[in-house]
C-alpha cells in the first residue's frame, strides 16, 4: 500500500456520473509518472472508500459533484470547506456521501493526513455510456489539473 492514493468514483451507466472513473483511467495511463501512487477504480462502491483511504498520508478523490456552477466545472476543495446536501436512502452499501465516509474515516483514527476532493459539476446523469460531450471535450483539461496536484 503506497502513501498516497487517487480515487475515481462513479457510475458509468449514468454518463456524466462516471466522471471521476473516467478521469482516473486517464491517469492509469500515465501511472509510471506517479510509481508512489496507487489509482483506485471504486466505480459506484459507496462505503468501499472508507477501506480504500484507511492509514494513507493523501488521498485524492475524483466524483461528479454538484455545486450549482456551470456543468463541466470543476472545483478543488477540502471536505472542511464544502458540505453535503445528499440524501441518502440507506438502502444500499455503494450508497454513499464522500463527506460522510470521510468524517467516519476520522472517527476510526484512520483518515489521511491530507484529502483533496475534485468535483465536476455534470451536464447530464441521464442513463446511458459515455460522458456527455459537453464534460468530454473538458476530460483532458481535467486530467492535467489533478496531474498538477500530484506533482505537488
Amino acid at each position: 500500500m503506497k502513501n498516497i492514493v487517487v480515487v475515481g468514483i462513479g457510475n458509468i451507466l449514468k454518463t456524466d456520473e462516471g466522471i471521476g472513473v473516467r478521469i482516473l483511467r486517464e491517469l492509469c495511463k500515465c501511472d509510471d509518472e506517479f510509481p508512489s501512487i496507487d489509482f483506485v477504480d471504486l466505480g459506484s462502491g459507496g462505503m468501499g472508500l472508507l477501506h480504500v483511504i484507511a492509514h494513507r498520508k493523501k488521498a485524492v478523490i475524483i466524483d461528479c459533484a454538484f455545486m450549482e456552477k456551470p456543468a463541466g466545472t470543476m472545483g478543488r476543495f477540502t471536505p472542511e470547506q464544502v458540505t453535503t446536501q445528499k440524501l441518502l436512502a440507506g438502502l444500499s452499501l455503494h450508497e454513499s456521501d464522500v463527506l460522510g465516509v470521510v468524517a467516519l474515516s476520522r472517527r476510526l483514527g484512520e483518515a489521511p493526513e491530507e484529502i483533496v476532493i475534485f468535483g465536476i459539476e455534470p451536464y447530464s446523469i441521464d442513463p446511458g455510456e459515455g460522458l456527455s460531450t459537453e464534460i468530454e471535450k473538458r476530460l483532458s483539461a481535467f486530467v492535467s489539473q489533478i496531474k498538477e496536484e500530484l506533482r505537488k
